[in-house]
């Protein structure tokens, strides 16, 4: 495993069990009271157009596993599978699965590592806000998730706009709030590590273990797919935030955050 992966490992395990009582409090609640719960609408409309009754679904980082197993519940499918690395965060989603009734399955594991286990096991694959920018290789990480859907699959990806990139958020040196959308960074800086723990996780301020992330340009991302022989068949931009980390510029014409789709060539 490569040294930046156990050391996002550790960090996000060490958030995990420093999580506030509330985070994931009402994942059981909500999926057993709501229809795609946990999506933003743009996404929701989305998944409602597709016929999921009966397929598999995958998710790559998939977090305490609220997403999949609401997007399972609501679209009747047969089967979910989730991939993450910390392994908390996954015994949390096999719970919750249980306690739900749900047919999910959650795997803690390294998505480089992913072997022929589950090669063509899925008929959509998920991919949401804060997963891509784990991987330094995008090429190599849609090469494991084309491995794994079935030809002619589809797959959703619903990210952060790689134009945030350029974008100082609050507790950043040249952050300033009346020139909030000011871009500070270039478009193409590519790694960052930071000991500022997850506050949304935890809601408290902590000297954490080293989180090192990568940020992508849209053809990085774009690129990571074709080459491994998915083809974009959809791309939509919005200039609302899903981070929780632009909200000084929600709804003010820049772009934030965005979906594309995607499907595997038969």
């Amino acid at each position: 495993m490569e040294k930046y992966i156990e050391g996002n490992k550790a960090a996000w395990e060490e958030a995990f069990d420093n999580r506030d009582a509330s985070w994931g409090a009402d994942v059981v609640e909500k999926i057993g009271k709501e229809d795609y719960v946990f999506f933003h609408q743009e996404t929701k409309d989305v998944l409602r157009s597709m016929n999921l009754e009966g397929k598999v679904i995958g998710q790559f980082c998939c977090y305490n596993g609220r997403e999949l197993l609401s997007l399972v519940k609501s679209g009747k499918a047969k089967k979910g599978v989730g991939f993450d690395i910390a392994e908390n965060q996954v015994a949390f989603a096999n719970e919750k699965a249980k306690e739900l009734g749900l047919p999910c399955e959650f795997v803690a594991a390294n998505i480089y590592d992913i072997d022929d286990r589950y090669k063509e096991q899925f008929d959509l694959v998920i991919i949401t806000i804060g997963a891509l920018c784990w991987f330094e290789d995008l090429k190599r990480f849609f090469a494991i998730v084309a491995k794994c859907m079935k030809p002619g699959a589809a797959i959703v990806i619903n990210e952060q706009h790689p134009c945030t990139n350029m974008l100082a958020t609050a507790g950043d040196e040249p952050y300033d709030p009346d020139h909030a959308l000011e871009c500070h960074y270039s478009y193409f800086e590519h790694q960052w590590t930071s000991n500022g723990g997850m506050y949304y996780m935890t809601q408290k301020c902590y000297e954490s273990m080293t989180f090192t992330d990568f940020t992508h340009s849209m053809s990085e991302i774009m690129t990571g797919m074709c080459v491994n022989g998915i083809v974009i068949t959809g791309l939509k931009e919005f200039d609302y935030d899903i981070s929780g980390g632009f909200t000084a510029v929600d709804r003010r014409a820049f772009p934030l955050s965005m979906i594309i789709q995607g499907m595997k060539m038969p």
